[in-house]
């Protein structure tokens, strides 16, 4: 099944894996793609889809230095080379909108933008910037309800300059403790009023999200990834969290979202999303379900013949084998990524990794 083509909301892919969204910190000038990073995504096209490392929808939302935007005509244009690559490369493509929230440092964001988040805690940990080196993250903004009705139509307007820059559809970015998740889970989110306090208020952001991008560019465009068990930037778990997010799904289905990417990062040492609860999830969303989670061909595959995902995301085997779908349809040795250049400018560790036949 892993090889078998696939229909993504009228989408047909070519097979059933997923590169999965991975920061690769590339960009150099005003967060906008060159032609090294569609070289990137051109030789990963033979993923049955490709989601983009996460790209801010908001110039408030690039934390982390050198990452991606979608919000001037500068990174359309930059996307657009990306995605006419991988088109012309036979390969599906999303973005994933990440907007960083308090996950940040005022080093990173460009001139007159603002480090923000639902709550004025400081996110725990170090951040790198170019102009410093590791520093302690910057304490945000607390976002009023005019900055949150901003916050949402930037979104929506991202996912419009996405449609423009080629792509064929975004993925939202509620997990791994950036502000969508900052919103929903209740470690970050100390807020009272309609966006925090309860499970529904903690939702409310989220939901308004998925709602003006699917206003924007049909609900066959937008996929959403969760991490219901993350504990990345001072998340964690909290009471009542699997009813929270099973009710999260039900709404998100509601909305005919074209699909539920459901992390899971007990291969890199988080607490395992529960099996009973990825059942619930599974069943709760009415499309397709996402897995991802140190999957290799073996495993991915029973998952899938077990119904217990539609598509399965690798992360860092599409890294360091740009081929990865020919390597594991054979049966050949994977290639080790080079964790030292995960996150450096250039084509070093990012580009030169061979193919099988190179």
């Amino acid at each position: 099944m892993l090889f078998a083509s696939y229909d993504l909301g009228g989408i047909r892919l070519a097979n059933r894996t997923v590169m999965a969204p991975m920061t690769r910190s590339r960009c150099s000038h005003d967060s906008a793609p060159d032609a090294l990073v569609a070289q990137y995504y051109e030789q990963r096209a033979t993923a049955g889809l490709i989601v983009t490392e996460g790209t801010s929808p908001s110039p408030n939302g690039v934390g982390y230095a050198r990452i991606p935007g979608i919000y001037n005509e500068a990174q359309v244009q930059g996307w657009r080379l990306v995605t006419d690559a991988v088109h012309k490369a036979g390969g599906k493509i999303f973005v994933q909108l990440m907007h960083t929230g308090r996950v940040s440092h005022q080093d990173n964001l460009p001139a007159g933008a603002r480090v923000i988040g639902p709550s004025p805690e400081v996110c725990p940990g170090d951040m790198w910037t170019d102009k410093a080196g590791l520093q302690a993250h910057t304490a945000p903004v607390v976002m009023t309800e005019l900055d949150i009705a901003q916050a949402v139509a930037e979104y929506a307007n991202a996912a419009s300059l996405a449609v423009k820059a080629g792509f064929d559809g975004i993925e939202l970015h509620a997990a791994n403790g950036y502000l969508m998740e900052q919103f929903l889970n209740a470690n970050v989110n100390k807020r009272t009023d309609d966006y925090g306090g309860s499970a529904d208020a903690r939702n409310r952001f989220t939901l308004e999200v998925a709602q003006a991008c699917v206003g924007a560019i049909g609900a066959d465009k937008v996929g959403i990834r969760i991490s219901p068990h993350g504990v990345f930037n001072g998340t964690g778990a909290f009471d009542g969290a699997e009813d929270q997010f099973l009710a999260l799904t039900k709404k998100l289905s509601d909305m005919g979202l074209v699909y539920l990417h459901l992390v899971d990062h007990s291969a890199m040492g988080a607490p395992p999303v529960p099996a009973e609860l990825k059942t619930k999830l599974r069943a709760a969303f009415a499309r397709t379900f996402i897995a991802v989670g140190g999957f290799d061909a073996q495993s991915a595959e029973k998952v899938l013949q077990a119904k217990e995902a539609d598509l399965v995301a690798f992360g860092r085997p599409f890294l360091s084998n740009p081929d990865l779908v020919a390597r594991m349809k054979s049966g050949a040795a994977l290639a080790a990524p080079d964790m030292s250049t995960f996150y450096t400018p250039g084509e070093k560790g990012y580009t030169d990794y061979p193919a099988l036949a190179q």
